[in-house]
């Protein structure tokens, strides 16, 4: 590997908290069994609050953020891979507590590694990223739970999103009739380009908010990224068995609710963990993300690409929640 390379790094010691493009060496690397050269990672919400001070993400400094990333095998240690695999990795603790993908080489635990799919660049697999595989998990757990899209309508908030923008073209793939809910009115018509068959402002959709327990069924399934008050109010608009996959927080952290939706129409609240799920499931998903649920139309409609050098101005954007489909950033 090089003797020197770049990585963008958080500090925060006597000078103050700063954020830059450095060259750093091996010895900066965490340990792990396998040395990777990163092709590509994405920005993604938490990757922002990692780029602020008061962000509550970063234990120690200077540290390395980026929670995806997808490259080439340079060393693969006593692991199962052999230098040239392509690979690619999210969560775990990737980006969290140990060091990410924001840099052109990264040292990973083996066990972490997912093979990337023929199907996949390594640029389509980073535009995918955590946010698309949410989005698989998602889908995943709503047709375990029995949906159909002969049971009704899908509604997926904060559409414009990276997980809602890919939540709109894969389930509208899969036969869904959806409705995008969000905020940016100028933003309808790709939306529509992406498969959604209804779009409905965020003011909408808070102003149909049942004024008690339940109210008019309306949606056989949710997908949910946004999280806080306006979860409680979809739980009483599920159509009879359905289910809300709830998988972010940018809405709040807490929502109130009654038992009644669940024990009167039996609906589902179903968790969605992107970070530890098990690998078996993981490389499962990621097949089908190269495959009979790859999301071309966000692949190519929805896409921004970034230098190294450009990311503080795409992390601005994703923490003003400015950002539209998915930011990529390549370091090759």
């Amino acid at each position: 590997m090089d003797a020197s390379f770049r990585a963008f790094r958080v500090h925060q010691d006597e000078q103050g908290f700063r954020a830059l493009v450095e060259e750093i060496g091996q010895q900066d690397l965490p340990q792990g069994e396998v040395l990777i050269k990163v092709q590509y990672s994405s920005v993604n919400y938490k990757d922002g609050l990692a780029s602020i001070p008061e962000g509550k993400i970063v234990q120690r400094y200077p540290f390395i953020p980026g929670i995806d990333l997808a490259g080439e095998v340079i060393e693969p240690g006593n692991s199962e891979f052999r230098p040239g695999d392509q690979v690619l990795c999210t969560g775990y603790g990737l980006g969290v507590s140990h060091e990410g993908g924001y840099a052109e080489y990264a040292r990973l635990p083996a066990e972490w590694l997912v093979r990337r799919p023929d199907g996949l660049s390594a640029k389509e697999a980073m535009a995918i990223g955590t946010a698309g595989f949410t989005t698989a998990l998602s889908a995943e757990l709503l047709l375990r739970s029995g949906l159909t899209p002969e049971k009704g309508p899908v509604l997926v908030t904060g559409a414009t999103g990276g997980v809602g923008s890919m939540a709109v073209d894969i389930l509208s793939k899969l036969g869904f009739e959806v409705t995008a809910s969000t905020g940016k009115a100028p933003q309808e018509a790709m939306l529509r380009d992406l498969g959604a068959a209804g779009v409905i402002s965020r003011a909408e959709l808070a102003a149909s908010a049942a004024k008690g327990a339940l109210g008019r069924e309306q949606w056989a399934a949710v997908v949910d990224p946004v999280g806080g008050p306006g979860t409680g109010e979809l739980l009483k608009v599920i159509r009879y068995g359905g289910a809300i996959a709830l998988s972010g927080m940018t809405g709040g952290g807490k929502f109130d609710a009654t038992v009644y939706p669940f024990i009167l129409r039996g609906i589902q609240l179903l968790g969605i963990d992107s970070v530890m799920c098990p690998m078996p499931l993981r490389q499962k998903l990621w097949d089908q993300l190269s495959g009979e649920w790859k999301p071309e139309r966000v692949l190519k409609r929805a896409i921004s690409e970034f230098s190294l050098e450009e990311l503080p101005r795409a992390l601005k954007v994703v923490l003003a929640g400015e950002a539209v489909g998915r930011q990529v950033v390549r370091l090759g």
